[in-house]
């Protein structure tokens, strides 16, 4: 059985890469979906602490109700995103985030 050294060890591998993909990528699809995965990286710590350190060897679903609303609000975030993506591609015929540094129309 993995311990809870290892789920953290993973999420932070994932947070990493999501973080790198932010910084390092020009694609405004691939920044969002790196966003994406460093919420997913958060999740996966919330839930294996949930699973980790509960009592009598029960888990305390505290942190897995976290994850629920995380979750939640990652999915509104989405539809939010994804509309201004595609209003931002009509705008300016560009996804490159280095063609989207003025606010000019």
């Amino acid at each position: 059985m993995a311990s809870l050294h290892y789920y953290l060890l993973v999420s932070g591998l994932l947070f990493a890469i999501g973080l790198s993909g932010v910084i390092l990528r020009r694609n405004i699809i691939v920044v969002f979906m790196c966003l994406e995965l460093m919420l997913s990286a958060a999740n996966l710590t919330l839930v294996a602490f949930s699973r980790f350190n509960g009592s009598n060897g029960l888990p305390d679903y505290h942190g897995q109700m976290m994850v629920f609303f995380v979750i939640t609000v990652a999915a509104a975030e989405v539809a939010v995103g994804l509309a201004i993506i595609v209003a931002l591609y009509r705008a300016r015929q560009t996804i490159n985030t280095e063609d989207l540094t003025s606010m000019r129309g």
